[in-house]
C-alpha cells in the first residue's frame, strides 16, 4: 500500500525554523521523485520544492529560494523541508508527493502537516 505521512508542522513565530518530514512505504523509495507542496485557505496548491530519484537535483520556488532546504535519505525512505526565516506568508497545509520517475505516474499524496507562522 502506498503512503505517506507527514510531521513536524506547528506554530513559530516570523523569522523561526521548522523542519518537516516525510515518510513514505509501500513503493520504491530511492526511484521516486518527490517533491513539497503547499495550499492556503482560498488559494491554489504550489509546488515548493523537489528532489529527484538518482542524483538528488533540487529544485525551488522562487519565493522560498534561499531559506528552505530539501532534502532526502533513501535509506530511511524519508525526506524533509528545512525552513528558515520563516515569514506569515508561509502558512498554509504542507503536502508531500511522491512519483515515479520511471512513467511519471503520481505515486501518493500526503494527508498534510499544518505550518502557522504568526506572532
Amino acid at each position: 500500500q502506498v503512503h505517506l505521512v507527514e510531521s513536524g508542522g506547528g506554530l513559530v513565530q516570523p523569522g523561526g525554523s521548522l523542519r518537516l518530514s516525510c515518510a513514505a512505504s509501500g513503493f520504491t523509495f530511492s526511484s521516486a521523485f518527490m517533491s513539497w507542496h503547499r495550499q492556503a485557505p482560498g488559494n491554489e496548491r504550489e509546488l515548493v520544492a523537489s528532489i529527484s530519484s538518482a542524483n538528488g537535483i533540487t529544485n525551488y520556488a522562487d519565493s522560498v529560494k534561499g531559506r528552505f532546504t530539501i532534502s532526502r535519505d533513501n535509506a530511511k525512505n524519508m525526506m524533509y523541508l528545512q525552513m528558515n526565516s520563516l515569514k506569515p506568508d508561509a502558512t498554509a497545509v504542507y503536502y508531500c508527493k511522491a512519483r515515479s520517475s520511471r512513467t511519471g505516474y503520481t505515486l501518493s499524496w500526503g494527508q498534510g502537516t499544518q505550518v502557522t507562522v504568526s506572532s
